[in-house]
């Protein structure tokens, strides 16, 4: 049994559309650390849901990275959403030569054991060691708060490896259109439509998520259980 670590049930009805696997869904909400790429924010919480669930899981994290600023705002598109809202972030882009942007997913997966090598990432903690060896240095308060919470997901035994799954939709940043999805979806474009011009279905065939969850099912069908 997988378990997907999610408070959205749609998310678990879209990864059993990839894994043959059953899937049980976990509502456990894990400590999100804050960093500027989503593949850390992932791992970190793949290994506290590890912990607290005691048996495999995914966990996923996704946003929006917009080339042009630089990625903003990607792991932090729901708290620019929120503060923001779509209409601002056009604003901020329109007057840009480049509009190009991606949405991108990362699942993280952890069972507890290390990982062979493979073309897919290993985060084994190297980050959170570093931070480890400086604590008894002055941080500040963001630091300080970001090693609070590396203490509490690494626990007593070391940091637990992490596998990562990659997956990219490219687009471009346009005037908002249309009334379906949520987030960001009005104002990106792939292939001469917004996400919110799509049905369920359709964005879901091409979603970051699903491509992510597409990776990973592969290689999850093929691992020693």
């Amino acid at each position: 049994m997988l378990t997907f670590v999610t408070t959205n049930p749609g998310k678990v009805h879209e990864a059993e559309e990839y894994l043959d696997d059953p899937i049980q869904q976990l509502d456990f909400d894990y400590p999100e650390v804050q960093a500027d790429d989503l593949a850390t924010v992932a791992a970190h919480g793949a290994r506290a849901a590890y912990r607290h669930a005691g048996e495999p899981v995914i966990v996923d994290d996704s946003g929006l990275t917009i080339d042009a600023l630089g990625g903003f705002p990607g792991p932090y598109s729901s708290y620019v959403e929120d503060r923001l809202g779509i209409e601002r972030v056009w604003e901020l882009t329109k007057q840009e030569d480049d509009r190009s942007a991606a949405f991108r997913g990362v699942v993280a997966y952890c069972d507890g054991e290390d990982f062979a090598a493979t073309p897919e990432p290993v985060d084994r903690g190297e980050a959170d060691e570093s931070r480890s060896e400086r604590r008894g240095q002055d941080l500040g308060a963001d630091e300080r708060a970001s090693a609070t919470i590396d203490a509490q997901v690494a626990g007593g035994d070391g940091t637990i490896p992490v596998k990562l799954f990659e997956g990219v939709v490219p687009g471009e940043i346009v005037a908002p259109r249309g009334d379906g999805g949520f987030g960001f979806d009005p104002i990106f474009e792939y292939d001469g439509r917004t996400f919110a011009e799509m049905d369920t279905d359709e964005k879901n065939a091409i979603s970051h998520r699903g491509r992510a969850l597409a990776k990973f099912a592969e290689w999850f069908a093929n691992i020693e259980r």
